[in-house]
């Protein structure tokens, strides 16, 4: 499953690395970051609820735009 998080916030290569650290450390999420489209997509390999995403990103600083299936 994949998703699709548009972040409002990120403006560098620092804030990528934020925001990868930080949702990779979320059990079955790999994130892939695009500074350009200011979203990131997530392969999940089991489900992740919406809400543990949004604190991950939050956590580090970022709002959350939306979040949608891909």
């Amino acid at each position: 499953m994949k998703k699709v998080v548009k972040i409002k916030g990120m403006s560098c290569e620092h804030c990528v690395r934020r925001i990868e650290r930080a949702l990779n450390s979320l059990d079955g999420v790999v994130a892939n970051v695009s500074l350009k489209d200011k979203n990131v997509v997530l392969s999940l390999s089991k489900p992740v609820e919406d809400r543990v995403i949004i604190d991950a990103v939050e956590n580090a600083g970022y709002d959350v735009v939306s979040i949608k299936k891909a």
